[in-house]
């Protein structure tokens, strides 16, 4: 055997032979490795220049995102800023023109009606000469048929919201019956008097009586007090009943004593505002018989009636001006009448709040 052809030597001291020339080295271009605490060797990562982004996103980690200059989004929060001024101000003007009218309303009918607010106006029956006109009858008989109609609609409305919310399955049927009653709170309100017209004074034979309207503006009413119940059955958690549940309380024990009594504020609230929508309406009580002109008070729910805004409607449509000006007191009349309805629904809100 040749030199040449002899292994090296090794120069290690362990009688092994080294390897060849080129065996084992990394190829030409890739990065050296270096030698680790134990003589392990590592690839060396290559010099990256340090700068301050590169710091950041290294410390900020893989997820994060790296905050960009806030000046070139300056313009634009500039023209948000600007929309939204320029939006709060229409909405403002809107309010504005809301409430302009209902003041130049309310200024014309006061000068046109105070003139004649007596306590013989609020006493006096309807009369062809205006001067011994009075509104007695009508205001009489608006009472009578809101009394009626709360009593027919409270009762009828909340245990139909009661029984949607608590009982009722959640399927198809259910669904129908909610979307019909929503449906139902926006059909205008001629409709219910011919409805009225036909089912109370002819089918039922009540005849144009106190009852006949009662239980028409009943059914005017009776989708808004359903809806405004089942909001305020569906705001009480559903911790109180299964807090209820967990004492041994019956499904109606639960909610005639936890639910209802927290719901009855939104109840009432919207009972009351319904019942203010029905003492002004004039279209369902004409169609049902109406009197115009009445020279007694209602004694009975079979008797004929008259309501105020029926009788504002007469008045005004005579052509004398002491006639539109016994209106316009008439008006206030019933302004006076719905501001103490609302007055008394915020009065009960608070006063169950305060309870509870």
């Amino acid at each position: 055997m040749s030199d040449g052809d002899r292994p090296a030597a090794d120069s290690t001291g362990t009688g092994q032979a080294a390897p060849p020339a080129g065996v084992g080295l990394p190829p030409a271009g890739s990065p050296a490795r270096e030698a680790g605490p134990q003589g392990a060797t590592e690839p060396a990562t290559p010099a990256e220049p340090i700068s301050r982004v590169s710091l950041g996103a290294r410390a900020a980690g893989p997820t994060d995102v790296v905050q960009r200059d806030p000046s070139r989004f300056r313009l634009r929060t500039k023209g948000r800023a600007r929309f939204g001024t320029v939006f709060a101000a229409v909405c403002f003007l809107a309010t504005l023109v809301g409430v302009l009218v209902l003041a130049a309303l309310l200024v014309d009918i006061v000068r046109d009606g105070w003139s004649h607010l007596s306590p013989e106006f609020l006493t006096s029956f309807p009369s062809r000469m205006p001067a011994r006109a009075g509104v007695k009858p009508a205001l009489l008989g608006s009472i009578w048929i809101l009394v009626l109609t709360a009593i027919v609609a409270f009762p009828l409305g909340v245990g139909t919201a009661i029984w949607l919310e608590e009982y009722a399955p959640d399927n198809k049927f259910t669904r129908i019956i909610e979307t019909n009653i929503a449906n139902l709170a926006g059909v205008p309100s001629v409709v219910y008097g011919i409805l009225g017209l036909a089912l109370f004074v002819r089918a039922f034979s009540f005849g144009r009586s106190v009852l006949a309207a009662a239980f028409t503006l009943a059914l005017l009413i009776l989708p808004v007090i359903i809806i405004s119940s089942q909001e305020a059955i569906k705001a009480v958690p559903s911790t109180i009943r299964l807090g209820a549940y967990a004492l041994g309380a019956t499904r109606w024990e639960a909610i005639r004593l936890q639910v209802l009594p927290l719901a009855m504020p939104g109840i009432l609230t919207g009972t009351i505002l319904a019942l203010s929508r029905a003492i002004g309406e004039a279209a369902p009580v004409i169609l049902v018989g109406a009197l115009g002109f009445l020279a007694f008070v209602p004694k009975s729910p079979l008797d004929g009636f008259t309501v105020v805004p029926f009788q504002i409607y007469n008045w005004i449509s005579r052509p004398q001006a002491e006639f539109q000006q016994l209106a316009a007191a008439a008006s206030i009349v019933l302004l006076v009448l719905l501001l103490t309805m609302n007055a008394s629904a915020i009065w009960l809100r608070n006063r169950y709040s305060r309870r509870l």
